[in-house]
């Protein structure tokens, strides 16, 4: 049983530019995926509303070849990391993705905030007063 979902994206992990892998990545509305293998096939998703951040790296060698890696760290406990290696434009790859995160949550109303904490005695807990 095969179910079609539409895809905003695709690409598989590439070997010196060409797409020559069992590893394929794909972008749906709501979920980014990640297949890998040929006879045995692990599945892997993360929902885009638990993204929390996104990262792009090109070596010189990925520079040459035209592709990159896009890490996307989320609040998914299966899979927290994301990496898409040796995608081609990965600069493209990673606002589109933001761009879906950004509507999924929202869509979903989800917003994480970034605490600031101040812990000036080292001792793990926040302090409560600074004047101290």
């Amino acid at each position: 049983m095969s179910i079609n979902i539409e895809c905003l994206w695709k690409d598989r992990k590439r070997h010196l530019g060409l797409p020559m892998s069992f590893t394929r990545y794909s972008l749906s509305d709501d979920r980014l995926f990640v297949s890998e293998g040929f006879l045995n096939i692990k599945d892997d998703e993360v929902l885009l509303y638990r993204v929390r951040d996104i990262d792009t790296r090109r070596s010189l060698w990925q520079r040459l070849f035209g592709v990159g890696t896009v890490t996307v760290m989320s609040s998914d406990k299966t899979m927290p990391t994301l990496v898409l290696k040796n995608i081609k434009d990965p600069l493209f790859v990673k606002e589109l993705i933001h761009k879906q995160v950004e509507e999924m949550k929202i869509q979903r109303r989800v917003r994480f905030g970034e605490i600031m904490t101040t812990d000036a005695d080292g001792d793990g807990e926040p302090d409560d007063d600074m004047d101290n």
